[in-house]
């Protein structure tokens, strides 16, 4: 799932798609998935976007005026991460560089540490600003925003998603 790309402010990638995100064509569709409302709690759109049953017309305008990107590691469909292999990681981090050097994003919002980890062997890799960039883009780590993931509430992503937006808009 790829959408957005050119031009983009900013990229955020997830790992794969879920099987709600896949049956829609949206990204972080599952009722049970934080994305949503955290961008909203984070000021970044206008409204709470509800990808349940796909994009209205109105949030794909919303969502292109604001320039973000979506795109994943892996674009194979499964109910859980944790099915994906190792490697099939690792290509899709490659695959994202590659796309990153075409496409020139101002930066790249990362949700999930361990497929960061694992994508780019940063086994000590930790939230926030990376020391390394893809395809010349500054690359941003933040938590996974899946319901299974009890790490993150939406008050953490928020604040973590508009770090990450304010730093795009500063970059020169």
């Amino acid at each position: 799932m790829r959408l957005f790309l050119d031009n983009a402010r900013l990229w955020v990638v997830g790992i794969n798609p879920g099987t709600r995100s896949s049956l829609v064509d949206a990204p972080f569709a599952h009722p049970g998935n934080r994305f949503w409302p955290a961008l909203f709690k984070a000021g970044i759109t206008p409204w709470q976007v509800d990808a349940r049953d796909g994009f209205s017309d109105r949030d794909v305008e919303m969502l292109a005026s604001l320039r973000l990107g979506f795109t994943n590691f892996v674009d194979r469909t499964t109910a859980r991460a944790s099915s994906l292999t190792r490697s099939e990681i690792v290509d899709g981090g490659r695959a994202l560089a590659e796309l990153a050097e075409a496409y020139r994003p101002g930066g790249i919002m990362v949700l999930g540490l361990g497929a960061y980890r694992t994508a780019y062997s940063r086994p000590s890799a930790v939230k926030g600003l990376q020391e390394e960039r893809i395809g010349g883009a500054p690359v941003w780590l933040v938590g996974n925003p899946s319901g299974l993931n009890a790490h993150e509430s939406v008050d953490s992503l928020a604040l973590a998603f508009r770090e990450v937006w304010k730093a795009t808009n500063e970059r020169p």
